[in-house]
């Protein structure tokens, strides 16, 4: 499968260091086409500093200490659109959010912190790894039969350096933290949410999620984040559970097919009983004449 080979080739350094690269001066991150992707800043704006993000030398998001002025994109550079919408600036900590990433937003991303007393920069290398549709519906759009178990597989290694998170409906349902024993799933999650009732397995190793004995309940929307303290990652996942049985058009079609052999039957008993003679007489099937219409 395609898919197989670009997670083989793409991410064998993952293998060994996980999603993230963290250096001195550098810090690169690993993701897929389709992923959000934050670039965290780690600090609070205050109201001497600005913060300026540039992607390959031009400025694509800027905040003020004291909020007066924030842009994105096309608003920070009137000729480049090419996020087209997809970035969002954290007002409290000016870190930077790119939604639904491509390949062509690969690339360095830098980041400016500047105040009076002094200023810092930061740099993010940012590698997309272009996926088929077709190999990403494979992977993130699961369609099981109620009963049936379903695997939602984040796609790289699990290693000790970030936490993995899995959310279903914005809810934390199952999580790994960078101690072994900070695994939870389901009600141990979260103390109110018993919706799994034990039916949740996470795996150590690779941080990948099972659904056992599937109902329709469980249909919905799932996302995995993959945090470090300077990027997370999000990735969505989508999973179907029919129910055992006929589908409801399958149902519908029955019910018409049915009732139509019902009104045939119906007509030629009535034709059956009744007769018409030569004169345009009606008879029922006693011979007695009831009235003329013809």
């Amino acid at each position: 499968m395609m898919l197989r080979s670009i997670l083989i080739s793409g991410f064998m350094f993952l293998l060994a260091h996980g999603v993230f690269s963290v250096g001195t001066e550098e810090l690169s991150a690993f993701v897929m086409e389709g992923d959000s992707v934050t670039l965290h800043t780690n600090v609070e704006t205050k109201q001497q500093e600005d913060i300026k993000w540039y992607f390959d030398e031009t400025r694509i998001a800027q905040i003020t200490g004291d909020h007066s002025y924030n842009c994105t994109d096309v608003q920070c550079n009137e000729d480049t659109e090419r996020f087209r919408d997809r970035l969002k600036l954290d007002h409290q900590t000016g870190s930077l959010t790119i939604r639904d990433i491509n390949t062509t937003d690969s690339g360095l991303y830098e980041l400016k912190i500047i105040s009076i007393r002094r200023s810092s920069e930061k740099t993010f290398s940012v590698t997309v790894y272009g996926v088929p549709a077709a190999e990403q519906e494979e992977m993130k759009i699961k369609s099981v039969k109620e009963g049936e178990s379903v695997t939602l597989d984040p796609g790289v290694m699990k290693t000790p350096n970030y936490v993995m998170m899995w959310y279903c409906n914005d809810i934390c349902i199952a999580e790994i933290s960078k101690e072994p024993r900070m695994i939870c799933t389901d009600v141990q999650c979260n103390n109110g949410t018993e919706r799994f009732r034990n039916r949740l397995k996470l795996d150590h190793q690779t941080g990948s999620l099972t659904i056992t004995n599937t109902t329709n309940t469980d249909s919905g929307d799932y996302t995995l984040q993959i945090i470090s303290s300077k990027i997370t990652i999000m990735r969505n996942f989508s999973v179907n559970v029919t129910v055992a049985g006929l589908s409801a058009g399958e149902k519908a079609g029955i019910c018409a097919a049915v009732l139509l052999i019902i009104a045939a039957s119906i007509c030629g008993f009535y034709f059956y009983k009744r007769r018409v003679n030569k004169n345009g007489e009606y008879y029922i099937s006693d011979g007695k004449s009831v009235f003329f219409s013809l």
